[in-house]
C-alpha cells in the first residue's frame, strides 16, 4: 500500500469537503464553498493563493516513524502452497498536517471554516470504513486524527519553511498510516526453533 500517504490525505480532504457542503443554513459555509475557485485542497496555502484559490489547505508537511510500533511482530499466515509464511510488519507512520483556512479579506469566514474543521475531527477522531478513500477502501485501516498543541514558535517555523507570512492555522497529527513491505514473505522450514514451532502451531490453530 505505497499510496497510503496520498490516500490518507484524500480521506481527510473528502471528509472535510463533504462536511462543508452539508453546512447549510444561517452561518453555514456551504455557500462559500460552492463559489468559483473555492475548494478543499491538499496543496500548500501558498500554492492555493498563487493559483487564485481559496477555501481550505490540508497540507502534509511532515512524515515520521511511529517509534511505539517499530517492534511489531511479523504476521504469520497459512501459505497458499501449504505450511506457513511470515509477512514482515509494515512501516508505522505519523503524519502531520497544516490546516489553513483561506478566505480573501474575510477573517470571519476563515474562523468559521476553522471552527468546522475542529468540530469535525473532534466528533470523528477515528476514520474507517466508508470514510476511507483510494486503496484504503475495503480495508480494515483506521486513521486516528489528533489536534496538536504546537507553540507559536513551532508553528512559526512551519510557516518559515513555507516562506510565507504566518496565517491562522492548526496542526493535526494523523496515525497510523502503514506502508507495507514489498519483501517476499519468509517460508520457514520445520527446525528446532521455539519461535518457528510456535508460528506453526499458531497457524494450524488459525486454519482450524
Amino acid at each position: 500500500m505505497s499510496n497510503v500517504l496520498a490516500d490518507t490525505s484524500e480521506t481527510l480532504r473528502k471528509l472535510l469537503e463533504d462536511e462543508f457542503a452539508a453546512d447549510v443554513g444561517l452561518g453555514g459555509v456551504a455557500t462559500f464553498f460552492a463559489g468559483a475557485n473555492t475548494e478543499v485542497s491538499i496543496a500548500t496555502p501558498e500554492e492555493m493563493t498563487t493559483g487564485n484559490k481559496q477555501g481550505l489547505s490540508v497540507w502534509l508537511y511532515r512524515v515520521v516513524r511511529d517509534e511505539t510500533r517499530l517492534n511489531d511482530p511479523p504476521t504469520i499466515r497459512p501459505a497458499a502452497a501449504g505450511g506457513v509464511e511470515m509477512v514482515p510488519p509494515p512501516l508505522p507512520l505519523r503524519l502531520h498536517y497544516l490546516v489553513t483556512p483561506l478566505a480573501d479579506q474575510a477573517p470571519d469566514t476563515e474562523q468559521k471554516i476553522l471552527g468546522r474543521v475542529l468540530r469535525t475531527f473532534h466528533t470523528r477522531p477515528l476514520l474507517s470504513g466508508t470514510a476511507l478513500q483510494g486503496d484504503l477502501i475495503g480495508t480494515g485501516t483506521e486513521i486516528a486524527v489528533r489536534l496538536e498543541s504546537l507553540t507559536l514558535d513551532e508553528m512559526s517555523r512551519v510557516w518559515e519553511a513555507l516562506e510565507g507570512s504566518y496565517q491562522l492555522s492548526v496542526s493535526y497529527e494523523v496515525t497510523l498510516a502503514l506502508i507495507a513491505s514489498n519483501t517476499v514473505p519468509l517460508r520457514p522450514s520445520i527446525v528446532e526453533s521455539v519461535r518457528r514451532d510456535s508460528a506453526l502451531i499458531l497457524a494450524a490453530e488459525t486454519v482450524a
